[in-house]
């Protein structure tokens, strides 16, 4: 792509919870985007969001509207497992693509999905949103600028805000690394440029439900992800914080610290009485607005200009390889080295 596109039309596949959070942004908030097509197989799904952010078209099927030329770009944000299959199909159309995390959930579809987009030439962007965070983007400024020297030790975390009401049930197979524990993998690679994960080590539990742990269910787990440039790094993640949702991470190097993240919803502390309180947030979308905001208009900014993805295929990949060490350590009850 060498001249500047205008506009880009824009279809959402997938009208859930964070779908809709997608949908609304890129309808309101991104610069050079529009929303015209909505898509979901659920009966009405589509229509119902479609009417409300005032896109044109509705598709319960998605061969149908992906044969749409009226759309230039589409964003995935359906069930995990059917993301790279989506991708494939979407690329082979000639469509650019965003994808939630996970991009896959075996390298060789990890493989197949980036094999897919270099062939069509769109763009490949997933949704690692903390690298589009104002504290982690400054972290990450710091670090490259030398300003804490030789990254040593890292830390990321992730506590989906409580009380957890989910039926364990319902949620897939070591949901906990491919879902959740995924993006502070990116994290831990994003704050540690240049760096290779070569030894993981994890450990997890059902300390939310342990009613649910004979059937699989894990809920709290603990990595440890050695790299190849010496640093040691932990991740750990909760399904239930009662205090609200809380993403945080910290590099300590040769020169210095930083620290990014927070759980509070506003900059405000309340003095009173009972003591000292803050207002903290009680959802993804509510803790990282700006950050949704940000990895879209780079999205769309990458098709108009012509620029590279900023979280590419590649990314998810070595997030990927990171989860899927962890679930062998977890069965294994030993360290797993990474070629």
């Amino acid at each position: 792509m060498s001249a500047t596109v205008a506009t880009v039309r824009v279809a959402l596949i997938g009208a859930g919870r964070i779908g809709k959070n997608h949908a609304e942004i890129v309808a309101r908030r991104v610069p050079g985007a529009t929303l015209v097509a909505v898509v979901d197989p659920v009966d009405g799904a589509a229509r119902a969001l479609a009417d409300t952010l005032g896109a044109p078209d509705a598709y319960a099927d998605v061969d149908e509207a992906l044969r749409a030329e009226n759309i230039d770009a589409v964003i995935i944000s359906a069930p995990a497992r059917s993301h790279t299959d989506l991708v494939v199909k979407a690329a082979a159309a000639g469509k650019h693509v965003f994808v939630e995390k996970p991009m896959a959930v075996t390298l060789e579809n990890a493989d197949r999905a980036i094999g897919a987009a270099d062939a069509a030439g769109v763009v490949l962007q997933v949704g690692f949103n903390r690298r589009f965070a104002p504290g982690f983007v400054a972290a990450r400024e710091a670090i490259d600028a030398g300003k804490i020297g030789t990254p040593q030790l890292l830390r990321s975390l992730t506590r989906d805000p409580g009380p957890f009401s989910a039926d364990p049930s319902r949620i897939p197979p070591w949901t906990i690394f491919f879902e959740t524990l995924i993006h502070d993998f990116d994290t831990l690679l994003f704050l540690n440029p240049g760096a290779r994960a070569v030894r993981v080590t994890a450990v997890a539990d059902a300390l939310v439900r342990p009613d649910a742990k004979d059937s699989g269910h894990l809920d709290t787990a603990v990595v440890t992800v050695q790299f190849d440039n010496g640093a040691i790094a932990t991740a750990e993640a909760n399904f239930s914080a009662l205090y609200g949702y809380d993403v945080r991470g910290e590099v300590f190097g040769s020169a210095g610290m930083i620290t990014a993240g927070d759980g509070r919803s506003t900059d405000m502390t309340l003095y009173g009485a009972a003591g000292l309180h803050v207002d903290t947030a009680r959802s993804d979308t509510d803790l990282l607005r700006s950050a949704y905001i940000g990895e879209f208009t780079a999205f769309v900014d990458a098709i108009r200009f012509g620029t590279p993805s900023q979280v590419t295929g590649n990314d998810a990949r070595n997030a990927l390889e990171i989860a899927l060490a962890c679930i062998t350590s977890v069965e294994t009850g030993a360290a797993v080295t990474l070629r």
